[in-house]
């Protein structure tokens, strides 16, 4: 059988009857909109996250938009945030009618390479998004110095790095950060999902006004706002879905410690980083070729991401060309995702790093 990339049929057939439980749960008293499940939801994950609050969103995307919206970031402005990124970071940029302004990557780790964020500041910045990419973490301590030097905000794309460790802290680092509970992801709802998390109360109280319409209560509205709710439903699955969370990232650390075994090019994790690892990316030239073998053995491989945000259609509009982004340029012709998740067998494992083998043994 195929090794799919991700197995979310796995993951729920091992904690089914708690899935179907909860969702009946919320059937059975017809509550979608808002509700306990939505309320202990937040609770629980804003403890994981050692942070005061949390604000079930949508998605990640909407999250992103309404941190920004809520720090008044609009048209004129620019923030800072990493060119391999997925696509949702720069959006939620331009959707406040912000222009993005993009950083190279740090090729041994794909992550914002912090040297080069400086020389990006103008007087019209107004936030740096460092982006947690595949479950690792940005070099924090210099972000945070850059943006006490400007006064600029700090908004953590935590997207991919629930459970990711930054000197023995949960991220987010700082503040504020928002992540997605895209199905998957480390912690993954039925569907599209996301949250804020912060410790500022006032700006808790804006974001939750803003995601609910900017409401405090039924049609009273204070400021400008929209539907960006989490629904009580996907709160529910999350819910259950968290008390299993450390225990899958264990289990990921556990299978990226095997893969490691192959001595390939792969991401580089610091030593005050613990990596979740939502994807283990390697590096090869050969990428393309890897990639062809690994699914004619049916192991199914992605590649995230193959253009730089500063080569896509939509961002042409910046004048950027190829080669401004060499680092980011180059790895995306190298990357390759493999198949990482907690049900992942050993045998499974064992098949998808004998086949890696076989290709470089081939060539």
């Amino acid at each position: 059988m195929k090794i799919p990339l991700f197995d979310l049929k796995a993951q729920y057939d091992s904690i089914k009857e708690e899935i179907n439980r909860a969702i009946t749960n919320v059937v059975d008293k017809a509550q979608f909109i808002g509700g306990d499940e939505l309320e202990n939801f937040e609770k629980n994950f804003a403890v994981y996250c050692q942070k005061k609050h949390c604000i079930g969103a949508s998605s990640g995307s909407t999250a992103l938009l309404t941190v920004l919206k809520c720090f008044g970031v609009q048209q004129g402005d620019e923030v800072i945030l990493p060119v391999n990124t997925f696509i949702a970071t720069a959006f939620a940029v331009t959707l406040c009618g912000a222009k993005p302004v993009f950083v190279d990557v740090n090729e041994d780790n794909n992550l914002i390479n912090t040297d080069l964020i400086e020389n990006k500041i103008t007087e019209k910045t107004k936030a740096i998004i460092p982006v947690h990419l595949y479950g690792n973490v940005c070099k924090m301590d210099d972000i945070i110095e850059i943006a006490k030097k400007y006064n600029l905000h700090v908004i953590e794309d935590c997207a991919q790095a629930h459970g990711s460790e930054y000197k023995g802290k949960k991220v987010p680092v700082t503040d504020i950060g928002c992540f997605s509970f895209f199905p998957v992801k480390n912690l993954g709802a039925f569907g599209d999902a996301g949250c804020i998390v912060c410790n500022e109360d006032e700006f808790a109280k804006k974001c939750r006004m803003f995601v609910n319409r900017g409401r405090t209560e039924k049609y009273f509205h204070t400021v400008d706002g929209f539907n960006f709710r989490l629904d009580n439903l996907q709160a529910a699955i999350l819910d259950v879905k968290l008390k299993y969370l450390n225990s899958w990232i264990e289990k990921k650390r556990e299978i990226a410690k095997n893969y490691d075994k192959l001595n390939l090019s792969k991401q580089i994790v610091r030593g005050d980083v613990k990596h979740s690892y939502h994807l283990y990316v390697l590096r090869d030239k050969n990428r393309d070729e890897l990639k062809k073998y690994l699914e004619e053995n049916e192991i199914e491989t992605g590649i995230h991401y193959p253009v730089p945000l500063h080569l896509q259609p939509v961002f042409s509009y910046l004048g950027h060309k190829e080669g401004d982004f060499p680092a980011a340029e180059k790895s995306s012709k190298e990357i390759l995702s493999i198949p990482l998740y907690a049900e992942l067998k050993k045998n499974e494992q064992d098949k998808i790093i004998n086949t890696i083998l076989d290709f470089f043994e081939k060539r």
